[in-house]
């Protein structure tokens, strides 16, 4: 089950520093992808140990499963993945952590919190704003993942990232993983659950153009 943590609380108004890529790398010239809502990171540990190319930055807003996943990352010596607690948002909107969007080349949404309510939809990860501010920071090229298995959050999500003309759809069907952070196709916790139940899995992909 998921644990809610309300995004807007003002508990998350309060930013932790996020160290210089040079401090959060063994080589900071490596490609970085940026996962937003990265739980207790296993994705992210499974991408890094198999894809040594590419630095992982994962993004969590449940403060227990950041602590844990750097205490993980430390005692496994690994050096392209890194861990950041907090709101998304407010993170990647912070002067000071402004570096990040301008260095990542990828971000991925894996099955966000759907906030079914119609009130919450302004927790939802995704919104105007911030792809907003995606759209500005981001460099030409750089990729949007997103993946969920609820159908009314894939709209939502893609109508957002669709209506800022920045963004355009890639066709899966020609995109190469290979040249991407996920060459091995690596499985997210949520993906495997839901393959195993036969549930639909929407995902698009976009770029900025």
């Amino acid at each position: 089950m998921r644990q809610h943590v309300n995004p807007l609380s003002k508990n998350f108004n309060e930013i932790e520093r996020i160290p210089s890529l040079k401090e959060m790398f063994g080589d900071p010239k490596l490609n970085l992808h940026l996962d937003i809502g990265c739980a207790a990171g296993e994705f992210l540990f499974d991408l890094a140990l198999v894809n040594t190319s590419w630095n992982y930055l994962g993004i969590e807003i449940r403060e227990k499963l950041v602590k844990t996943a750097k205490l993980k990352v430390r005692e496994r010596e690994i050096k392209n993945l890194y861990f950041a607690f907090g709101n998304a948002n407010n993170i990647l909107n912070d002067v000071q952590s402004k570096f990040i969007l301008k260095n990542v080349r990828s971000i991925s949404f894996n099955f966000p919190d759907p906030w079914f309510k119609k009130r919450h939809y302004k927790r939802r990860v995704i919104q105007p704003e911030f792809i907003h501010i995606l759209s500005n920071l981001l460099h030409k090229g750089s990729l949007i993942f997103i993946k969920t298995d609820v159908k009314d959050l894939f709209d939502y999500m893609d109508c957002t990232i669709s209506s800022n003309f920045n963004f355009k759809t890639i066709d899966k069907n020609n995109f190469n993983y290979f040249e991407s952070f996920n060459p091995n196709k690596v499985q997210t916790n949520r993906e495997k659950y839901a393959i195993v139940n036969q549930l639909d899995i929407f995902d698009k992909v976009y770029i900025k153009i």
